[in-house]
């Protein structure tokens, strides 16, 4: 059996790096996607190191353009992508709607909404023409409900939980699935300088996740044991959002 091939964005650093070094500890050549060219090449290097099997590819993920060749890039290098995470992502520090300006939250839905779909779309005809292949987005509970996350975070997560269904629903017959994953708060750059503010208390564990629990849930819907889980949303929350 040929090794398979994970598409990860994000992948530089907090949870996209778990996430590739879980991945390559489990016998996937992984393609690491970031903005931070630096970042990546430390990355790959911890990678390689371990044994794993990796590649960095800088990116774009505002520039339609860039998604289109970084993928064709992709598939030059690896032939084929077997698996997408849409994992890249920005915060918006709990900013209102009236606290937002509008160059911000443009900002954050280009990352955080936009990105998956270009991301997607980049990818899916490759998979569609070898009739397999699985997509994982990374939403968030603040996709699930409006207590966690700003105006734009939140707005743009709960999207990607629609597109994730609708993605489902539209292509899933071709033998393609599509999952996304709701972290609640977890420990990682993205909320590095606010994370000791946030109580516990809402969360019934009384703690913080960790990436590494993230990146088995997305290793898990990734992987072809969880063959029949398909459009869902699997919550890393600690019981956030049962309350």
């Amino acid at each position: 059996m040929s090794q398979k091939t994970a598409v990860i964005t994000g992948a530089a650093s907090g949870m996209g790096l778990t996430e590739a070094k879980l991945f390559a500890e489990r016998g996937y050549k992984v393609a690491l996607l970031d903005v931070n060219e630096d970042g990546l090449k430390s990355a790959v290097a911890e990678i390689r190191e371990a044994g794993g099997k990796a590649q960095s590819f800088t990116i774009d993920l505002t520039d339609r353009d860039s998604i289109i060749a970084t993928v064709a890039e992709v598939e030059k290098e690896f032939e084929y992508i077997d698996v997408l995470v849409n994992n890249a992502g920005v915060f918006d520090k709990y900013q209102a709607s009236l606290d937002t300006p509008r160059e911000r939250w443009d900002f954050l839905l280009a990352i955080n909404l936009t990105s998956v779909f270009d991301m997607t779309n980049a990818v899916l005809p490759g998979m569609l023409k070898r009739g397999e292949g699985a997509v994982v987005n990374i939403a968030s509970v603040a996709g699930i409900v409006a207590a966690k996350g700003g105006a734009a975070y939140t707005a743009a997560k709960h999207a990607v939980i629609g597109y994730t269904k609708h993605l489902a629903s539209e292509y899933s017959k071709e033998g393609i699935r599509f999952n996304a994953v709701a972290p609640g708060t977890i420990v990682t750059p993205l909320v590095a300088g606010i994370v000791d503010s946030i109580p516990t208390d809402p969360v019934p564990l009384r703690r913080f996740g960790q990436p590494e629990e993230v990146a088995e849930a997305v290793f898990f819907l990734a992987d072809g044991k969880a063959g029949f889980v398909n459009g869902t949303t699997l919550t890393v929350d600690g019981g956030f959002t049962i309350q």
